[in-house]
């Protein structure tokens, strides 16, 4: 006896049942509308309509051929004209229209589109199984490969334009490390991440590069790219305190201002001290950090280090250690305190890029690393905006010293 196995249950959003005839009528205008275009564009090259004999024939037609081409409409294969050009020697060529360019089969809605599915954080499986309805099936492996190759050819760009355009004012610098497959074993490798800050106040991503680490050679080596391309002398750097960073800056740029960010700071304190006295620690640093005027916040150091080097001589010599430069941020306009005092807009930027890598485990390799993170700012899946403060950065910082004696 013979079984039949055959599923004859109904498919979902397949079938009769399913056909939209506003759709179908859509994509026909859209045919319409492509194939207007290239007819309209042989004729500006041929200087004659379809047809006609009269005016100076500069090539003739030579039938027609079906392209597809795949945008956020769906599908939709076009009938493309074909022509000879009369060159000037007398020979002739095939002509290459500009509207469906050679090899083109997405149009940049549609990269834009794959591309930005891909960065949210799914995979390239994923992706053509969210976008196969869609796309009616026209989305595969290769069609998700090529627009990528398309972001890696933008990034590829990206790290070598002229940075002189930009009107730097600060420099915002900051490393993370994420997980990569190298030799088949899961690594963690650092990012090295360059923010400035232009003189409107708009944040700009300057750099970001996989060093190995963030030695001082390492953070030197990044620098030293940057400068390169014409990066101009900083007015203020804000840095996360790192003994290699601190270093290649020293080298490099040694009569800077350096802003120590205030929360890795209150992170080194809390770990020179028993748990039990971590509550009172915090309370007392935000109080200092956070006072209202420049003598307040003078006035509550004194008082923050006269009390620990009696309780615990290790968090008030590690308070000591970042010196003055944990209060930059008090030469400047009270206004511009909260945008200088951290490098939380680098920090932010970490926690979107680990957030939307969380699905993916592990990412391939280290420079995948480092443009899918410039890939979430540039497709405006991350976006960056103005500091606090920013209309009084034209402001001159105040040159007194502050009187930071214990």
């Amino acid at each position: 006896m013979e079984k039949i196995t055959a599923n004859e249950a109904p498919v979902p959003l397949l079938g009769e049942d399913w056909f939209d005839p506003l759709e179908a009528g859509v994509r026909q205008h859209i045919r319409s509308f492509i194939e207007a275009m290239l007819e309209s564009e042989l004729e500006a090259v041929l200087n004659r309509g379809r047809y006609e004999r009269a005016g100076l024939a500069m090539g003739h037609r030579h039938g027609h051929r079906d392209r597809q081409i795949l945008g956020t409409f769906g599908p939709t294969t076009v009938s493309v004209p074909r022509a000879r050009l009369v060159e000037a020697d007398g020979r002739t060529q095939e002509w290459r229209n500009q509207t469906l360019p050679a090899y083109k089969r997405l149009t940049k809605r549609a990269e834009a589109l794959i591309a930005g599915i891909y960065l949210a954080g799914t995979n390239t499986r994923r992706v053509r199984r969210a976008l196969g309805a869609l796309f009616g099936g026209a989305v595969g492996k290769d069609t998700v490969s090529r627009a990528w190759r398309k972001v890696q050819g933008d990034w590829e760009a990206w790290q070598r334009r002229d940075l002189s355009q930009d009107d730097i004012v600060r420099v915002i610098l900051d490393g993370t490390v994420v997980k990569v497959r190298l030799d088949k074993r899961s690594t963690g490798i650092s990012v090295l991440v360059a923010l400035g800050v232009r003189r409107d106040g708009q944040k700009v991503l300057l750099g970001l590069r996989n060093m190995g680490g963030e030695s001082e050679a390492a953070w030197r080596a990044f620098l030293d790219d940057l400068v390169a391309r014409k990066l101009a002398t900083p007015e203020l750097l804000i840095i996360d305190g790192a003994p290699g960073l601190e270093a290649a800056l020293a080298a490099l740029w040694p009569t800077e201002p350096v802003q120590r960010c205030t929360v890795h700071k209150h992170r080194n304190l809390v770990a020179h001290a028993p748990k039990k006295l971590h509550d009172e620690i915090s309370a007392d640093y935000t109080d200092m950090i956070y006072g209202k005027t420049v003598k307040d916040i003078e006035a509550r150091r004194k008082a923050f280090v006269r009390k620990w080097r009696l309780k615990c001589p290790a968090v008030a010599a590690s308070l000591e250690e970042a010196g003055a430069n944990l209060f930059t941020f008090l030469l400047y306009p009270p206004d511009q305190w909260k945008s200088i005092r951290t490098t939380n807009a680098i920090e932010r930027l970490h926690e979107e890029f680990k957030r939307r890598i969380k699905t993916q485990c592990l990412l391939p390799c280290a420079e995948t690393a480092c443009m899918l993170f410039w890939a979430l700012l540039a497709s405006g899946q991350i976006t960056l905006r103005r500091v606090d403060g920013w209309d009084t950065l034209h402001v001159a910082p105040n040159d007194e010293p502050l009187d930071l004696a214990a």
